[in-house]
């Protein structure tokens, strides 16, 4: 795996196909999760973190990338699984949205991969009125089942973080 990852070189390397049906694939545990790799902006090896009070337990604190300050949240945490200690294939997977840098800490990351929207379902219910809350659609790949995440969805409120706080 290299550290750092340019999302401008997807772009260059197949102009015709659109960024709409390419995500970046990571692993937490044995489940494969998708991220649209649009919010994307590069794949870092993990680092120091410096611990920030009060907040939830899943954001572990802020990096500085480069001068830049940086939330970091454990995605395990975000789902409640099981907190493991991080190791060589811990990465920080760094995407922009809302205006906002933040960093995905998750145990691995697989693959860059096309899914076609044709191979997208939407998540089911499973609960009256209940669904996956981060989950916006779950990917059909030959054998394998990939869960997009919401982006939006993942950086929701509930994590005390703002542009205007970091």
């Amino acid at each position: 795996m290299s550290d750092d990852f340019d999302n401008s070189q997807l772009e260059d390397d197949q102009e015709d196909d659109s960024l709409d049906e390419k995500y970046l694939t990571f692993m937490l545990g044995d489940e494969e999760f998708g991220i649209n790799i649009s919010f994307v902006t590069e794949i870092i090896g993990i680092q120091a973190i410096t611990f920030v009070p009060e907040l939830p337990a899943f954001v572990k604190g802020i990096i500085n990338l480069r001068g830049q300050i940086i939330p970091v949240i454990d995605v395990r945490l975000r789902f409640q699984k099981e907190e493991i200690g991080y190791n060589d294939r811990t990465c920080i997977i760094v995407i922009q949205i809302r205006d906002l840098s933040i960093g995905f800490i998750v145990d691995s990351v697989a693959a860059c991969d096309q899914i076609p929207d044709s191979s997208i379902i939407p998540p089911p219910a499973f609960q009256r009125n209940y669904h996956q809350k981060y989950i916006s659609g779950i990917g059909r790949m030959q054998d394998k089942i990939i869960l997009i995440l919401d982006c939006d969805k993942l950086i929701s409120e509930d994590m005390g973080i703002s542009q205007e706080a970091v």
